[in-house]
């Protein structure tokens, strides 16, 4: 049985999210940790086209990862959240379900876990920094250790991200994820299970 679990709770509007956080599950998994790969429910926001938008909305979920609760994230020793920018914050649809989480946060059932998160945009300077600031915001207040990538390796300087990890996925068609996303999102599973393996030992 694994020693550290990992909950990797996303939000996706057109898979590339979700192709990230698949990826952060294998590299968790390889890493040796027990994992809860889930989604948060998509909800309609005022930004987003209603009609064809919600028939591709309900056919990207569909090919997701199962609902998240709240239980995934109590469950889990580190948590990795997932989201496209949204004017340079975290998507409503994220948001709405860390929201949800005060019970638990109230309980200190959210503090002392290790965190880290991962965005998307369409632009090179889309707000992916100032989401994954935002998103630790919310840490803070959980009592959580954030625990970012930094430039604890060589590959940081390439994709360049300290703060987490990012793609950018262009206009029209999602680009898909480079090596050096894939390279970035691998390490930073793999430095989050080992930080909270040695938490988890101490």
């Amino acid at each position: 049985m694994s020693d550290v679990k990992l909950a990797i709770v996303y939000y996706s509007a057109t898979g590339t999210t979700r192709a990230m956080a698949e990826r952060l599950a294998a590299a968790g998994e390889a890493a040796g940790a027990e994992v809860r790969l889930r989604q948060v429910e998509r909800r309609p926001t005022g930004g987003e086209k209603a009609a064809t938008d919600a028939q591709a909305a309900e056919a990207e979920a569909a090919k997701g990862a199962p609902g998240a609760t709240a239980d995934d994230v109590v469950w889990a020793d580190a948590v990795l959240f997932g989201s496209p920018t949204r004017y340079g914050n975290v998507a409503g649809q994220l948001k709405i379900f860390i929201d949800s989480l005060g019970a638990q946060w109230a309980q200190g059932l959210l503090a002392d876990k290790v965190y880290a998160g991962f965005t998307t945009s369409q632009t090179a300077h889309g707000g992916q920094e100032t989401t994954l600031i935002a998103l630790y915001n919310t840490i803070y207040h959980f009592g959580g250790i954030i625990v970012p990538p930094g430039y604890t390796d060589g590959l940081k300087f390439v994709d360049g991200n300290p703060y987490g990890v990012s793609h950018v996925t262009g206009g029209g068609n999602d680009v898909p994820l480079g090596e050096a996303e894939l390279n970035a999102l691998d390490h930073m599973a793999t430095r989050v299970v080992g930080v909270a393996r040695k938490l988890r030992s101490a």
